[in-house]
């Protein structure tokens, strides 16, 4: 019989689909493994096989909700779907605090939705530094439709671009949130704006709004875009506009398949992905040298953190 951690075993069970395997292999590489390298070098095979989606926003935009719908959709159209949620982690255990949401648990028991909480632990950009593993192991389960869901950070999120396919960024009405999304970035990184609770009051000036700003975003100076982002409005709770969002996303991948754009943002993912392993280990090399010698010569003030840190960087 396999060892539990047996990588080859591991690989192929996920690779017949069995979620249990999946969700320890994901454990393997969240966690950094022993094994983790080896599972991972399998997987990549895999990468860019699946429409990876990313849905980002400030908190209380109903990104959960809408998620949920999604994932109902898809399914209806029988397709194996994946959903990744970054959720704050605490800065002492590294544990998620918010854990798998309510509104998506629905589809908990559905063995053709595979859904997994991940801890952000400190990382910036509502990410988390394992996310290009974590969505490698659901390629490699067969999944078509990957759904990434951001801390919510709002203002840092820019960083969901260089990981997914498609970037879905979530305002409402409400929060003069389409101002905010000016102000973070959005407008660059944004495929899809998507104005939810649409039953608010505000809702058509805010899609006025946000297309007025997409529009004058191309008429200072920008060049023209193959792919015009659109507004979408949606009710989350009520399943209004989903349809309409759903048909954007596939239009969207349409696209990306069709021009040179798919190859070019799958590309700048491999950037990123490679850029974060190196990252990783190049800090954690460097921090394994540090000695107690090195704390007590700061303490007094015979060298400074700079200077220490480069010497320490340096050293093999």
């Amino acid at each position: 019989m396999p060892a539990k951690n047996d990588p080859p075993d591991l690989i192929k069970r996920v690779r017949r689909g069995e979620h249990a395997a999946a969700s320890r292999a994901l454990s393997l590489v969240v966690n950094e493994d022993a094994v983790a390298d080896v599972l991972a070098k399998d997987f990549f095979k895999c990468s860019g096989v699946a429409q990876k989606l990313g849905v980002c926003g400030p908190p209380g935009a109903g990104k959960s909700t809408l998620l949920g719908r999604l994932i109902a959709r898809y399914r209806a159209e029988k397709i194996k779907v994946g959903a990744l949620m970054v959720d704050p982690s605490s800065s002492v255990s590294g544990g998620a605090f918010l854990g798998d949401r309510l509104r998506v648990m629905e589809h908990a028991t559905d063995p053709g939705v595979f859904m997994r909480s991940l801890a952000s632990r400190g990382m910036i950009g509502g990410l988390t530094h394992a996310i290009f593993g974590a969505i490698h192991v659901l390629e490699a389960l067969g999944c078509r439709k990957i759904l990434v869901e951001t801390v919510g950070t709002g203002q840092d999120e820019v960083d969901i671009a260089s990981v997914v396919d498609t970037v879905l960024c979530v305002t409402t009405p409400a929060m003069g949130d389409e101002i905010q999304a000016m102000k973070a970035g959005a407008m660059e990184i944004g495929d899809i704006f998507v104005v939810n609770k649409a039953d608010l009051s505000g809702a058509d000036r805010a899609v006025s709004a946000l297309r007025g700003a997409l529009g004058l975003g191309r008429s200072a100076g920008q060049e023209p875009q193959a792919w015009g982002p659109p507004v979408v409005a949606t009710s989350a709770s009520s399943g209004e506009g989903v349809a309409e969002l759903a048909e954007g996303v596939e239009a969207h991948w349409r696209y990306l398949k069709d021009s040179g754009e798919g190859r070019a943002r799958l590309k700048k993912q491999h950037a990123a992905e490679l850029r974060f392993w190196m990252q990783r280990r190049m800090i954690q090399a460097a921090l394994d040298r540090v000695s107690d010698k090195n704390l007590e010569d700061l303490l007094a003030l015979r060298t400074d953190p700079a200077s220490l840190g480069r010497k320490l960087m340096r050293a093999r």
